[in-house]
C-alpha cells in the first residue's frame, strides 16, 4: 500500500458499499443479484486486481488533460475503461454537456440509450451504437464480418452444438447433442475445437480494441474441461500482429463496426482444424486486465490502450 492508499478508499468507498452487500459468507452484486463467496480462489483474485489497481496509479497521465463523462452509469473503478481513462488523461466530469468525451456505459446486454441532449461542442461519443452485445447479435456480427456462419438451428444441426444463454458473461455455456428443439432465451453455436499447441488446453484469444483497432491481445490457456469457465490457468500479453494477419485484423475491425462497438473487448477463438476464426463474445464494459496476467504486462498493456484511447477520444488517430 502506498501513501495514497487512504484517499483512494475515501473517494471510492462510497461505491463499494452502493454496488455490493457484504455478508458473512459472501458478497452480493446489488444490480444483477449475483453471489461471490470468500472462497480462496476469489481472495487471491480479490488482492491480485488491488495490486494492479494501486500499481496502475504510478502511471503518469498523459497531456494535457481532457474530461470524460459515463452515462447512464458512472464506470466504476473495477472497470478497465476507468484505468485506461485516467492513464490516457481523462478527468471525470459529472455533467455530460461539459465533457469533452462522452461515453455510453451501462453494464446489461441490451443498453438501448440515446446520447444527452445537451453536449459540449466538438464532443466525442464513444459506444452509443453498441446496444445489444446478446449472443445471437454477435453471432450475425461475426457472420457479417467473417463470411461463414457461427449459429446452428438445433433443430436440422446434427452433431455437438454448444448452447448458452443470451445475456452477456453469463459463462454458463455447454456442449448439447442436435437435432433437438430450442430452449427458449437460449442460443445456439458451432463448437470452435480452439485447443492450441498443447490439446489439453483451450485458448481465447481476448482482444481489446479501440476505435475498431486490435490493440493488445490476452491469450488465455484453461483445460478443455473448463472451456466454458472465466478461470484461467494462464495468460500471455501478445500484439495483434503476432496473433492475426492483417485480412483478421481489418476483419476483426469489421466486425467492431457491425455491432457498433467503439471501444471494448472481443474474445476470438481460431479453429483448431483450418485456422478459421470465430468471435463468440463482445464485451463493452471489460473488467480487464485479466487476473492470472502478470503485473508487468498488465501496466504495459494499459498504457497501450490508453495511448490508442486518448487518439481515438481526441480525433488523432
Amino acid at each position: 500500500m502506498t501513501d495514497a492508499t487512504p484517499r483512494v478508499f475515501q473517494t471510492s468507498g462510497a461505491v463499494w458499499l452502493r454496488d455490493f452487500e457484504f455478508g458473512l459468507t459472501g458478497l452480493t452484486v446489488r444490480k444483477t443479484g449475483a453471489r461471490v463467496p470468500y472462497s480462496p480462489s476469489v481472495l487471491t483474485q480479490v488482492a491480485a486486481w488491488f495490486q494492479y489497481f494501486f500499481a496502475s496509479k504510478t502511471l503518469e497521465p498523459l497531456r494535457p488533460a481532457f474530461t470524460i463523462a459515463f452515462t447512464p452509469e458512472r464506470a466504476r473503478p473495477w472497470y478497465l475503461i476507468r484505468t485506461v481513462a485516467r492513464a490516457a488523461g481523462a478527468k471525470l466530469e459529472k455533467d455530460p454537456s461539459r465533457a469533452d468525451v462522452v461515453m455510453h456505459f451501462e453494464d446489461a446486454t441490451y443498453s438501448p440509450n440515446d446520447p444527452p441532449l445537451r453536449l459540449k461542442p466538438g464532443a466525442k461519443l464513444i459506444n452509443y451504437r453498441a446496444r445489444d452485445v446478446s449472443k445471437s447479435n454477435v453471432a450475425r456480427a461475426c457472420a457479417a464480418a467473417f463470411g461463414h456462419p457461427l449459429s446452428v438451428d438445433p433443430r436440422t444441426h446434427i452433431g455437438p452444438a454448444v448452447e448458452k444463454s443470451e445475456i452477456n458473461a453469463a459463462h454458463d455455456g455447454h456442449i448439447v447433442q442436435c437435432p433437438m428443439q430450442p430452449v427458449p432465451g437460449r442460443v445456439y453455436q458451432r463448437v470452435v475445437d480452439n485447443r492450441g499447441a498443447d490439446p489439453s488446453l483451450v485458448e481465447d484469444l481476448r482482444t481489446c480494441t479501440v476505435g475498431g483497432k486490435p490493440i493488445v491481445v490476452f491469450i488465455k490457456r484453461r483445460p478443455v474441461t473448463k472451456r466454458f469457465q472465466n478461470t484461467n490457468t494462464e495468460v500471455v500479453l501478445r500484439m495483434p500482429e503476432e496473433v492475426f494477419t492483417a485480412a483478421e485484423i481489418a476483419q476483426i475491425g469489421a466486425f467492431t463496426r457491425e455491432i457498433g462497438l467503439d471501444w471494448g473487448g472481443v474474445d476470438v477463438l481460431r479453429d483448431r482444424a483450418d485456422g478459421t476464426l470465430y468471435i463468440v463474445d463482445a464485451n463493452k464494459t471489460d473488467m480487464g486486465p485479466p487476473i492470472t496476467l502478470n503485473l508487468p504486462d498488465k501496466l504495459v498493456a494499459t498504457r497501450m490502450l490508453a495511448k490508442a484511447f486518448r487518439e481515438f477520444a481526441l480525433g488523432q488517430a
